[in-house]
């Protein structure tokens, strides 16, 4: 909360969320790129990448690109220019006709997307967030819905089964109900959007790799060699090591030798 010049108490404006950056951040970190370096690339500070990343628990949000998004939905662009003709104090008719939309369509933007704590201006950033969030229409979750589910899942969580073996008892604890069944996958994603998903985010302890945020698991052609040199297959080795010339050709034939000769000594003390 803050005071005006007048004394008056008012609520402080929200931040602003820079969608079009976040949606950068994590398309590199989806190309493989670490998040310290993604946000040195994009310009933005370390913690404001593990921000991001802490809201969803690693999980890339929801929102769809800017691109990808059908054109009767407002777009950045337009809500900014109707924030410059609001402020140089077009009416609402003049606006939808610059922007070739219906007035309709402004009159409802501006009512929906501003706030009492905008102080009395349409802020075009913070509106197209307000509006992003809006038509994301999340569904609520199965575990959020049905108690009974959830108390089930959190108990086997709570004596650290992984979520495979919870997918998996679930089948065999409802036979009969396919409504209560889940995957691995939409239990894991339960725990790391916490609330959003229906589980608390401090059941993450109890899976065994107690990772606090999710990692993306890499394919196995983006994995990196274990070994720098390649290995070599022991029937493409050189025929040098026939000849017995150096000294390290002689171990394996050495140890194999030894076994032998041991075997040997058993075998005439046995007789």
């Amino acid at each position: 909360m803050i005071i005006d010049h007048c004394g008056v108490l008012m609520a402080r404006r929200g931040r602003k969320r820079r969608l079009e950056l976040e949606a950068e951040y994590w398309r590199l970190l989806a190309a493989g790129v670490g998040s310290v370096e993604a946000c040195r690339q994009l310009g933005i500070g370390r913690k404001t990448g593990y921000r991001w990343r802490a809201e969803n628990g690693g999980l890339p949000p929801d929102y769809l690109p800017e691109a990808s998004r059908s054109g009767r939905y407002l777009s950045l662009s337009e809500r900014r220019r109707i924030a410059s003709l609001r402020g140089r104090g077009l009416a609402i008719r003049e606006i939808a006709g610059l922007l070739g939309r219906a007035p309709s369509t402004v009159s409802r933007e501006l009512r929906r997307n501003s706030r009492p704590h905008d102080y009395g201006r349409y802020d075009a950033d913070l509106a197209h967030h307000r509006g992003r969030e809006r038509a994301g229409r999340p569904r609520r979750s199965k575990l959020s819905t049905d108690s009974e589910l959830k108390a089930e899942v959190q108990s086997k969580l709570d004596v650290e089964w992984s979520p495979e073996q919870i997918a998996a008892h679930l089948k065999t604890r409802w036979p009969d109900h396919p409504e209560r069944h889940l995957c691995h996958e939409t239990i894991y994603r339960a725990l790391y959007q916490g609330a959003k998903g229906g589980l608390s985010r401090t059941l993450t302890r109890k899976l065994r790799t107690s990772r606090p945020l999710r990692k993306k698991r890499r394919r196995s052609d983006q994995r990196m060699p274990r070994f720098v040199a390649p290995a070599v297959l022991i029937d493409r080795r050189p025929s040098i090591v026939e000849l017995r010339e150096r000294l390290g050709d002689w171990e394996g034939d050495r140890a194999t030798r030894s076994c032998t000769n041991l075997s040997g000594l058993t075998d005439w003390r046995d007789s």
